[in-house]
């Protein structure tokens, strides 16, 4: 064992492969522990290899992020072995936790969630990482209590991502590799790592491999709920274009698996007509009122006079304006001023009927409500909206059931803490979400 590498103290060895030795060392300059990957000897004049070592620093530096190992200074020893200075993991690795066998459900999906959004860092500085697996996610406690911050390392695989059509050589590891990187050349993209991120997901829930098993972790291990099971089957189909489409895709698949399941929202069913007199206007980008385009928009108001929309005339054949009960999206049990305007009312509720339309609800404390999931959906990514006075999240949801219905979920508060949750259904492939939201019109407390 060296005594120093470098101007660091060396105390002893954390972890050994074929192509380096990782020692932990004290940096008596920062008082603090490093861990020291030093290329081994047999490979240290080996061009390819060397440079895949030494690009493993430049990707790490280049993404900078609190989810990956970080490096903090490389060097040279004095028989030309390479070294790089990183972050010591000291809650160890998942191999070690996976070996005491199956984690506890939500902390599977917690790590796993951790996991993809660390690859999803690395896919945007435009890098796969080709061998993620348990013994390359580390757990670093630092001055933290609980089971430690997730880490992903060992990116001596990793490769660009605008490379990734001409791999020639395979590379990575059994039970995690996607089939496509058992085939040169096979064309690898993002999902290739989604693949081993659901493999690494299905053995913590399970205690094995995929590849050792073609039965759904619910069949393997009592109480893993069905909407799991999907999102493990989707990271894990043989065909890339059946698999969650990115790292982010897959975290919040996963971010919404855990949450509780809820029951169904139930709208109110009182239709107020079959042809409701309403004015026409259109809903502009200042949030002002304009006078329709050739489609034209009309305005909604509900019962209470409390809430109004404006929607494209299209939809606007029903209304139903009676409430809702904002415990649908975790608020509490109620009544509330609310509104569906819809081309049929009636199936606004039935899954699988595609009738265009909007629900609105006003809510206390509306950054507490969450907003449901369309499982059969695809999601994307979300994103901040403000608008006259509201800021909050929006939710898209594509190709649900593989048909062009679509929906927006909305949450949206003003500064008083009141706000509205907006539900809005599209059948065609005209996205008219932010057009809907400058037309919210919350009434009363000094509003419009």
């Amino acid at each position: 064992m060296p005594s120093k590498i470098g101007r660091y103290r060396v105390e002893r060895r954390i972890g050994a492969g074929a192509f380096a030795t990782v020692w932990l060392a004290d940096d008596e300059a920062l008082e603090s522990w490093v861990a020291i990957k030093v290329l081994a000897d047999n490979w240290a004049h080996q061009p390819d290899v060397r440079a895949r070592f030494e690009q493993e620093a430049q990707i790490l530096r280049r993404a900078d992020s609190e989810r990956l190992v970080r490096v903090f200074d490389i060097g040279e020893l004095p028989d030309g072995r390479p070294y790089l200075v990183m972050t010591y993991a000291d809650g160890g690795t998942l191999a070690e936790r996976l070996e005491a066998g199956p984690l506890p459900i939500a902390e599977a999906v917690q790590i796993a969630l951790e996991i993809a959004r660390a690859v999803a860092v690395l896919h945007e500085s435009g890098v796969l990482h080709r061998d993620l697996k348990p013994s390359n996610v580390l757990f670093h406690h630092g001055r933290t209590a609980g089971k430690g911050r997730v880490l992903v390392a060992d990116l001596g695989l990793a490769k660009e991502i605008a490379h990734a059509s001409g791999f020639t050589v395979v590379a990575g590891t059994p039970g995690y590799m996607a089939p496509e990187q058992l085939r040169p050349g096979g064309g690898l993209d993002v999902r290739a790592d989604v693949h081993a991120i659901g493999a690494m997901l299905f053995q913590m829930l399970t205690g094995r491999t995929p590849a050792r098993t073609s039965a759904q972790p619910s069949k393997l291990r009592p109480g893993v709920p069905p909407r799991l099971d999907r999102v493990v089957q989707k990271a894990l189909e043989t065909d890339p274009a059946k698999r969650w489409p990115s790292a982010e895709a897959l975290a919040v698949a996963l971010e919404e698996a855990a949450r509780p399941a809820r029951a169904p929202i139930r709208w109110p069913l009182r239709v107020v007509g079959a042809a409701v007199a309403m004015t026409a206007v259109l809903a502009t980008g200042s949030g002002a009122l304009a006078q329709p385009t050739a489609e034209g928009w009309h305005r909604v108001t509900d019962a209470t006079g409390a809430l109004s929309v404006a929607v494209p005339a299209s939809w606007a054949r029903q209304l139903t304006d009676g409430g809702w009960d904002p415990a649908a999206v975790g608020l509490p049990a109620g009544q509330a001023p609310g509104l569906v305007v819809s081309s049929d009312v009636s199936a606004w509720a039935v899954p699988g009927r595609t009738s265009p339309g909007v629900f609105a609800g006003i809510g206390d404390n509306m950054p507490a409500a969450v907003a449901p999931a369309h499982t059969d959906c695809t999601r994307a990514p979300d994103r901040r909206i403000v608008v006259d006075g509201l800021s909050g999240r929006v939710q898209r949801w594509t190709a649900c059931s593989g048909t062009s219905t679509s929906y927006s979920e909305i949450l949206l508060t003003e500064a008083s803490r009141r706000g509205v949750y907006l539900q809005v259904r599209q059948v065609d492939a005209v996205d008219r979400t932010d057009q809907v939201v400058r037309g919210v019109r919350l009434i009363g407390s000094g509003r419009r």
